[in-house]
């Protein structure tokens, strides 16, 4: 077995999404602040198009330093694409790793992208750390996350449950730590306050102010039925025009993420878009604490973003849950979960506005990222591993 007899210095930390720069945003915060760590900061994937909101312009203002990018996005709107992109990542982020020698590498959750991560630093004897192992969800993002799981040497869990499942993966118990979800640490702030003319400011679309009553949509493509990606965001459209008749709510859309089926949505949205909607706000991307704000302002998160289901719950925010990519993930009370018609869905956001939940803290507390960073400056690492119940 191999173990490091060094203390950890430089943690090298792949931020391949928007997502995944809201869920990391703390433990960066909490690295560059403890003394004994080094962060190298590597931005990839759709962090660094234009069309997902150029989440590389906003860590920047951010006051965190890019040490490299990756530029591995195989686009068009094919499941092929998906798998090209791991390949091509896993090519490029090994030339990082050689370059800028890190003593760990942390995976976030279940993107496709964050994969690669995994692969590429395990080849050459680099620890893994994972954040967000052992939940459970629905399309291709169950495979990913176990996947990375195994392939990792640290883990870093949001809840209880997850914790168990790990262990239950044959993952050893001293290395599986209960710290939260950071992104929850983003929603633990005081001010949730935003200017009246904050939404006409970014975007396009249908000028409204934040003291108006208004729902969040976030729904992006499930992998696994990407045959079904025209008929599930048509429902969707269909029961959002349907909500606005009957109750003249205004509605912020958020674009969906870079999965298979991308196109798809992005198109049918645009086709809406050009019905010129005189309630609707299309939104490429917010900051990770804008988005909090927008979410904790909304009457109803709608959709099938994890989103509305780790921050939604810990605000205390309605959440409409669509379909099947969030299927088995823990939640609070807070959550209805609906299929893909459209009577089903405007049927639940009826049910759900005007509605607020007591907070839920089954996602954490808000102190993930110091934990993190904590526990990472204070452990030895070994690179090599068994299954837990090996010969016992």
């Amino acid at each position: 077995m191999v173990i490091l007899n060094k203390k950890i210095k430089k943690i090298c930390v792949v931020v391949n999404s928007r997502a995944n720069y809201a869920r990391v945003k703390s433990l960066l915060v909490a690295i560059k602040k403890n003394k004994n760590l080094q962060l190298i900061l590597v931005v990839g994937a759709s962090a660094t198009l234009f069309r997902f909101g150029e989440i590389h312009k906003i860590i920047k203002k951010d006051k965190f330093k890019i040490d490299d990018r990756l530029f591995s996005v195989v686009e068009g709107d094919d499941l092929i694409g998906m798998s090209k992109t791991i390949g091509l990542s896993i090519i490029e982020l090994s030339n990082i790793i050689r370059k800028k020698k890190p003593d760990l590498v942390v995976a976030i959750a279940d993107r496709y992208e964050n994969l690669s991560v995994a692969i590429a630093a395990s080849y050459m004897n680099i620890p893994v750390a994972h954040i967000q192992g052992g939940e459970t969800t629905g399309s291709i993002d169950e495979k990913v996350r176990h996947a990375i799981t195994k392939m990792s040497d640290i883990h870093f869990v949001s809840t209880k449950r997850a914790k168990n499942f790990v262990k239950n993966m044959g993952e050893v118990g001293s290395a599986v730590f209960l710290t939260g979800c950071p992104s929850i640490d983003l929603a633990k702030i005081k001010d949730y306050s935003l200017p009246q003319n904050f939404f006409n400011n970014t975007g396009s679309g249908a000028n409204f102010y934040t003291n108006e009553n208004y729902i969040l949509v976030v729904q992006h493509p499930v992998t696994t039925e990407f045959n079904d990606a025209n008929k599930q965001i048509d429902q969707t459209i269909e029961a959002i025009k349907n909500f606005h008749a009957k109750t003249k709510y205004k509605v912020i859309w958020l674009w969906p993420n870079i999965d298979a089926g991308s196109d798809t949505f992005s198109k049918k949205i645009r086709m809406f878009k050009e019905t010129n909607p005189d309630y609707v706000r299309f939104i490429k991307n917010f900051t990770p604490e804008s988005y909090i704000k927008v979410m904790k302002k909304s009457k109803c998160v709608v959709g099938n973003s994890s989103s509305g289901i780790r921050e939604a719950s810990f605000l205390g925010v309605p959440t409409v849950n669509i379909g099947t990519r969030q299927s088995d993930r823990e939640r609070g009370p807070n959550v209805i979960d609906v299929g893909y018609e459209k009577k089903d869905i405007l049927r639940s956001i009826m049910k759900q506005i005007g509605k607020r939940y007591k907070k839920s803290f089954i996602y954490g507390k808000g102190n993930a990222g110091r934990k993190i960073a904590k526990i990472i400056s204070n452990t030895k690492f070994k690179i090599s591993k068994k299954l837990s119940y090996l010969n016992k």
